[in-house]
């Protein structure tokens, strides 16, 4: 049986990845920032061995690595690496104020974060399929930036994007296959705001970016998005 961990999985995207990844047969490990959030229990227990629940928060170093210790009990091979956990921060812009000690947090959590659950992850992987996902957003293209607030997670993202170009680099001389995956605008939560108005469902999202990350072979690194639309960033 294949193996996948989903970061951010409690809801939104992340959840509706791990049922994407249920339907095709995988050993899912889903890692839960909101231990009080429902869903992931009840997706459990309708997949009674199948759904694997690991307490994991991005941002945390010692968090990372006790998730890689409960994951090791289960098995020695991770086969897929998706990295959706992330939040948005303030709506701040340079004429509202930018607020530091907030979007230090953001950077924490959206551009180390990933950067630093691969690490902790990569010897699993060496042996598996060696597919390593993130989850992005055209927020973060310098070229295509028209935003003139939400300055800390748009900064983030056009981060997070640098590091997979920096891991693509590297990692792709060894094999492994990196995909970059803009999810459009979604009807989900952030952070645990309220129900976003979106255009899309988050199962749409999640069904498009399983399709794509599941793709064989190694291809020139793109955002792509929900509609396989390649972006520049």
């Amino acid at each position: 049986m294949k193996t996948v961990l989903v970061t951010g999985a409690d809801r939104g995207l992340g959840f509706s990845l791990c049922v994407e990844f249920l339907r095709r047969d995988y050993l899912v490990f889903a890692g839960q920032f909101l231990a009080g959030w429902p869903e992931l229990k009840h997706l459990e227990c309708h997949h009674q061995g199948r759904l694997v629940i690991v307490p994991l928060d991005i941002g945390n170093d010692l968090s990372i690595e006790r998730a890689q210790a409960v994951i090791a009990e289960h098995t020695a091979v991770l086969d897929v690496l998706v990295h959706n956990a992330g939040i948005i921060g303030g709506e701040d812009g340079f004429s509202t104020g930018v607020r530091a000690e907030e979007n230090r947090n953001v950077f924490n959590v959206n551009s180390m974060g990933p950067v630093c659950v691969t690490r902790y992850f990569l010897p699993m992987m060496e042996e598996g399929s060696r597919k390593i996902c993130f989850v992005s957003s055209e927020a973060g293209s310098i070229s295509l930036a028209h935003r003139d607030g939400m300055t800390g997670y748009c900064m983030s993202k056009a981060a997070l994007n640098m590091a997979v170009r920096i891991l693509n680099n590297d990692l792709g001389k060894r094999g492994y296959e990196i995909r970059l995956y803009h999810p459009g605008w979604m009807r989900t939560y952030m952070e645990g705001g309220e129900l976003m108005n979106g255009e899309l469902e988050p199962e749409v999202s999640a069904r498009e970016a399983v399709r794509y990350f599941l793709k064989q072979g190694v291809e020139p690194l793109e955002l792509v998005d929900v509609y396989g639309m390649a972006w520049p960033f």
